[in-house]
């Protein structure tokens, strides 16, 4: 792996049902090493097509900061993880970050 990507980072994104299980979730990923962050945000309002309706929820989406090398490892392990049937687990890459910062997640994930 070259340097370029041995440092390269992401954001992963994900929803869940409670903030019990965001928590849950999101310290799990960071006691695994597989996130060196997690931010738990403040309930959000979601709507969204599920079984041919249209639904809607109160959801908590998180924020976990990676290695893009480990993404795909934590998205699997959100999804195993997960009380959803299909859970939202995107990565986002991050084109520009403080060398500290994206320092400080490669050491810590």
């Amino acid at each position: 792996m070259s340097e370029a990507a041995a440092g390269a980072i992401v954001t992963l994104y994900s929803t869940f049902g409670s903030e019990e299980e965001a928590r849950r979730v999101a310290r799990q990923l960071v006691e695994e090493r597989l996130a060196a962050c997690a931010n738990v945000l403040a309930p959000c309002h979601s709507v969204y097509r599920w079984q041919s309706e249209v639904e809607e929820a109160q959801e908590v989406p998180v924020l976990f900061k990676t290695r893009a090398d480990r993404a795909a490892a934590a998205i699997a392990r959100i999804g195993a993880l997960h009380s959803y049937d299909v859970p939202a687990a995107v990565a986002w890459p991050i084109a520009d970050a403080l060398d500290s910062y994206r320092q400080w997640i490669v050491d810590e994930s």
